[in-house]
């Protein structure tokens, strides 16, 4: 298979695991005429299909299928010795119907179960064109190919990836309403209370009397300052009195000094 085959086919099959929940290894249901196919071929079916979808398979075949290759003739028993090896898929038809009927009816409106369909059968395709997720694989000139999405898928995919975008309904109900009934109150500004980290935290009473004790001393030792002023202001007797002794004392000192300077003169002058 070339390399960009092989990179188409990847990201189509991370697009059904991604966004329907496709798992390997995946389940292939094969058809009669697929069976026919690839009996003829002679390759390892197993093999190419793993190619196909870039992953592990397994190949599953419906007993209404196999009953269609019981029908044939003996040329078709080396078809008939692949289905054997392939897995049962139980479809609950008690009488025999067309493989195509069995497998569209298998896959349903939606293909719940995830089935990839092999078939050869055109009728079939075009049945399964209207169902999202249905990977189809054909053989063309012994090449294996896996079709491209159709309309379905890819609408499926979309409306997948917007219910992943946008909430779901419990999740709305959880979410708060939008519309309040009551309006938010406002906060009434009135005077700003003092900084808590500033005000000084209450003294216990034993501290307070302390306190209280503390500032009457500096007020008495005031009265006291200025009593002693005036008492310093009223004139003392006695203090006067010591002056007034004082001085004079000075005064006869003077008069003796002069009365000695003079009595000395005197007497130079006499001598002379």
């Amino acid at each position: 298979m070339r390399q960009g085959r092989a990179k188409t086919y990847r990201k189509l099959m991370s697009m059904y695991c991604m966004s329907f929940g496709f798992r390997q290894p995946y389940q292939v249901l094969v058809d009669s005429e697929m069976c026919k196919h690839a009996a003829s071929q002679q390759h390892d079916f197993l093999k190419q299909l793993g190619v196909v979808l870039q992953g592990s398979v397994k190949l599953m075949i419906t007993q209404c299928c196999i009953q269609e290759l019981y029908l044939q003739a003996k040329e078709q028993q080396p078809a008939v010795d692949l289905a054997k090896t392939f897995e049962r898929r139980k479809c609950n038809h008690r009488v025999a119907i067309p493989g195509d009927e069995c497998i569209a009816s298998l896959v349903g409106e939606t293909n719940k179960h995830r089935y990839a369909i092999a078939t050869q059968s055109t009728e079939l395709r075009s049945k399964l064109r209207d169902v999202p997720a249905v990977p189809i694989v054909h053989i063309n000139r012994s090449v294996t190919i896996l079709q491209p999405p159709n309309k379905a898928t890819l609408e499926a995919k979309e409306s997948a990836e917007a219910k992943l975008l946008h909430p779901s309904a419990p999740e709305i109900a959880g979410l708060p309403s939008t519309t309040a009934t009551e309006p938010p109150k406002k906060k009434k500004k009135g005077p700003k209370g003092p900084n808590p980290l500033s005000v000084k935290k209450k003294k216990p009473k034993s501290e307070q009397l302390s306190s209280h004790n503390e500032r009457r001393t500096p007020f008495a030792s005031e009265q006291s300052r200025m009593s002693g002023k005036r008492k310093r202001d009223e004139p003392n007797i006695n203090t006067d009195k010591d002056h007034k002794t004082k001085d004079e004392s000075i005064r006869a000192r003077k008069r003796r000094r002069r009365r000695g300077n003079q009595s000395g003169i005197v007497v130079l002058e006499e001598t002379s």
